[in-house]
């Protein structure tokens, strides 16, 4: 699987660790930026760059690293198509893809450690979407109401 994978300074150096394990789990890590640390760069030209990406096709999904996730988070959403989600514990990690079918897994660098960091994303990336009724019927809701905006 491609996944993309994105920073802000907060993140960057995150998620040098994180493409590793992406690559030791098999998997293709393409890095959208920040390619190189800058303390003044903006979490929402990464985080759309992941998100938009994913939209696209490009990898089938996303990792978005900032200090906190929150405003990542928020960015990533707004692309349509894009279901992210923060998660700094490994069930949140698997119930979001099992449940929800999120895309995009966004973390937050001051708030978790690397060692689950590194965890989160294996589960996450292990993950496989349901397919119970139940839950493609609440992804069918999701989808009208980000038509109806």
């Amino acid at each position: 699987m491609n996944v993309i994978l994105g920073s802000d300074h907060a993140g960057f150096e995150l998620k040098k660790i994180l493409i590793d394990i992406v690559k030791m789990l098999g998997h293709t890590a393409v890095d959208v930026g920040a390619l190189e640390y800058d303390r003044s760069d903006d979490y929402p030209d990464y985080a759309e760059a992941v998100a938009k990406a994913v939209m696209e096709k490009k990898g089938e999904r996303g990792i978005m690293i900032c200090g906190s996730g929150v405003g990542a988070s928020i960015v990533s959403n707004k692309v349509p198509g894009i279901r992210a989600g923060i998660c700094h514990d490994t069930y949140s990690a698997h119930q979001g893809v099992e449940h929800d079918n999120m895309n995009v897994l966004v973390l937050g660098s001051r708030i978790i450690g690397v060692e689950l960091a590194r965890d989160i994303v294996k589960i996450y990336l292990t993950a496989k979407f349901s397919n119970e009724e139940r839950h493609k019927r609440r992804l069918q809701k999701i989808a009208e109401i980000e038509k109806r905006y």
